[in-house]
């Protein structure tokens, strides 16, 4: 099965943001290279942006508010915006997790990524969703 589209979960572009050797940053770069397609709704994007404007966040990454701007506008210029036609709630134990998972289904993704496996993996079963990993998913891109 290929990857080309990919839900990203807020907590890999927090770790990407974290850690610049990681693999969350990794797939982050594969993004800026063109070789996936990242999906996000409205609501989700906003969510990105609100953790990682978050003062405890921020004292993590150590970029100012402009720098997160300037990175989150690269990243919406790469986003391929999805709209939820259909909520599915409630697919998982945390209410926060609802909306990653709605734009994995309404957008068609091959894949929802995230640090959260267990908080997926039934909902994405259910939905045909592949749920993997940062590390997972760069194995998987790696020529």
């Amino acid at each position: 099965m290929s990857l080309d589209q990919v839900v990203l979960d807020t907590s890999v572009v927090v770790a990407a943001l974290r850690s610049r050797s990681g693999a969350s940053n990794a797939v982050l770069r594969i993004v800026a290279q063109h070789g996936l397609i990242p999906l996000a709704t409205p609501t989700l994007f906003l969510e990105y942006e609100d953790v990682l404007k978050r003062p405890e966040q921020r004292l993590a990454h150590k970029l100012s508010v402009q720098q997160i701007d300037e990175f989150l506008a690269e990243l919406a210029a790469l986003i391929k915006p999805v709209e939820t036609h259909f909520l599915w709630r409630p697919q998982t134990h945390d209410p926060n997790d609802e909306m990653v998972l709605e734009a994995a289904i309404n957008g068609r993704a091959d894949a929802l990524v995230t640090h959260n496996i267990s908080d997926f993996l039934p909902a994405g079963r259910r939905f045909g969703i592949r749920v993997m990993t940062p590390a997972e998913l760069f194995k998987e891109m790696k020529p």
